[in-house]
Order: C-alpha cells, then structure tokens, then sequence
C-alpha cells in the first residue's frame, strides 16, 4: 500500500534526527523565538496533525503558534520532620498541562472564536510551541459546513475553558474509564476534589 503525502511527514517528525525536520526546526526555533507570544500563522507547520484534528482550508478557520514556558510545578520538600505522607508531596499535579495553557492563550486573544484542536510543533529549553486551530462559529461557511457545523451549538461556547477540547479532556480524566477513575466523574471537582 503506497503511504500519503501526509504518512511521510508524520514519519519525519516521529524521528526528525534521521530526516530533514531536525535542522528545519533548528532554523524555525530561531525565528520563534522572536515571535509574539501568540502569532498567527498562514498555513499550519504540520499539516498532517492540523488536518488529522480538523484543518481545513477554508474561511472561518485559522491556526495561530502559541509559545510557553516549560517546566513542572514541583512542591518543594517540606524541610522540617514530616513523615512523607504527611508532607503534601505525593499525588499533587499541575492543575493543567502546558498545551491546555496554550489553547487557553489563542482563545483569549481571538474571543470571537472557539479552540478546535491544538497539536505540538517544536520545544527548546525554555519554551514549547503548540499550533492551535479556531474556528469562527458565525461564520456562513462553518455553519454549512457537515464536519464543523457542531461547533456553532450554544453548548460549545467557551469549551476550551471548560475542558472540552481533547487536551482538556485529558487533562481532566475523561479518557479513561472504570478501576481507578471513580472520582473524575462527574467532574474534577466533585468528590471533596479527589479526582485528580
């Protein structure tokens, strides 16, 4: 079976020292780095992710890079006698990922649309680049559309700050099911906050 257009970057990026994005992105990080924080992009840098998550292109859909820090929230450790359970060091996790930031940034600085979907493009360092897809919910031709007109519905107003793109899903626990997750559901916050 022959592999697509598509196949074949989503292989280079899978092991970009053996191909052609190791030193693409290594000129790339330079420029980004001088970007704003939140740019909008012409054309999407992968387009095998932005088209797997739903790019089109087409009127009322852009993709804007966004830029954040890197690093976790690590507690530091209680100096004085604690018996570790009792230091408030296990089990505590960032209350969102990096990428959930992200989308939460493109949605500040465009209000008039809703985060699609958001896909990684390059780190360094200090900073993780993240590509995020919005789309116009008033705009004619996402109302037409049949794969994109769901996100027109008064229920998905505001979705990226409520968790329901596919990082926040994640991030709330919402992929898996059964042993384990009892607490997640309903939400993160139900069951005296022990779902996360």
């Amino acid at each position: 079976m022959a592999k697509s257009l598509y196949g074949y970057i989503r292989d280079a990026y899978k092991k970009p020292g053996d191909t052609y994005v190791d030193e693409l992105m290594w000129q790339r990080l330079q420029e980004w780095r001088r970007e704003p924080v939140v740019n909008r992009i012409e054309r999407p840098t992968r387009l095998d992710r932005a088209r797997a998550l739903g790019y089109k292109g087409k009127q009322g859909i852009i993709v804007v890079r966004v830029g954040v820090r890197r690093g976790g929230r690590r507690k530091s450790r209680y100096v004085r006698g604690r018996r570790t359970a009792h230091m408030g060091m296990a089990k505590i996790t960032a209350g969102k990922s990096i990428q959930r930031i992200a989308e939460e940034r493109a949605a500040r600085r465009h209000p008039n649309l809703e985060v699609l979907n958001s896909y990684w493009v390059g780190e360094d360092g200090k900073k993780k680049w993240y590509e995020v897809i919005l789309v116009d919910p008033e705009h004619p031709v996402i109302k037409k559309d049949s794969n994109l007109k769901w996100l027109c519905a008064p229920s998905q107003k505001g979705r990226v700050f409520r968790g329901k793109t596919s990082a926040g899903m994640k991030g709330r626990g919402m992929r898996k099911r059964g042993k384990g997750t009892e607490k997640t559901r309903p939400s993160i916050r139900a069951k005296m906050g022990r779902g996360k």
